[in-house]
C-alpha cells in the first residue's frame, strides 16, 4: 500500500466508479466528488496528494479548480491531471497555463493513467 491519496472529479458517475475500484485496486485511498465546487472543497479538505480532473463540471470547470488550487500556497504541491472529451490543442494550452501537471483525453487507457499518477506522485 503507498496510501497516496486521489481526488477524482468528473459529473460521470460510472467512469468515476470504474476508476475508483482500478485506483483501489492499485493501493490508492480514493476520494470523488461529482461537481466543481465540490472538488474544490475536498481538495482543500482532505488535502489529496493528486487530483483527476474533468474540465467540463457543473458549478465551477476544470481549469478554474485547477487554478485555484495550483495559485494557492498551501495547496500548489497538489499534483492535477486534466482528463477530458476536449482534444483541441488550445484546451490543452490553456490546461498547462492554469497549472495542470498533465493532459490525458478520454476516452483514455487505465493504464495510460495508472503510469501518469504512478510518475507524477514519484
Amino acid at each position: 500500500m503507498n496510501n497516496k491519496k486521489i481526488l477524482l472529479v468528473d459529473d460521470e458517475s460510472d467512469l468515476i466508479y470504474g476508476m475508483k475500484i482500478q485506483l483501489e485496486a492499485s493501493g490508492f485511498e480514493v476520494i470523488t466528488a461529482n461537481d466543481g465546487q465540490e472538488g474544490l472543497n475536498k481538495a482543500r479538505k482532505e488535502r489529496p496528494d493528486l487530483i483527476v480532473l474533468d474540465i467540463m463540471l457543473p458549478k465551477i470547470d476544470g481549469y478554474k479548480v485547477c487554478r485555484m488550487v495550483k495559485f494557492d500556497e498551501k495547496y500548489k504541491a497538489i499534483r492535477v491531471i486534466i482528463y477530458t472529451g476536449r482534444a483541441q490543442p488550445a484546451d490543452e494550452k490553456l490546461a498547462f497555463e492554469v497549472g495542470a501537471d498533465a493532459y490525458l483525453t478520454k476516452p483514455f487507457d487505465p493504464k495510460k493513467l495508472l503510469a501518469k499518477i504512478r510518475e507524477l506522485l514519484q
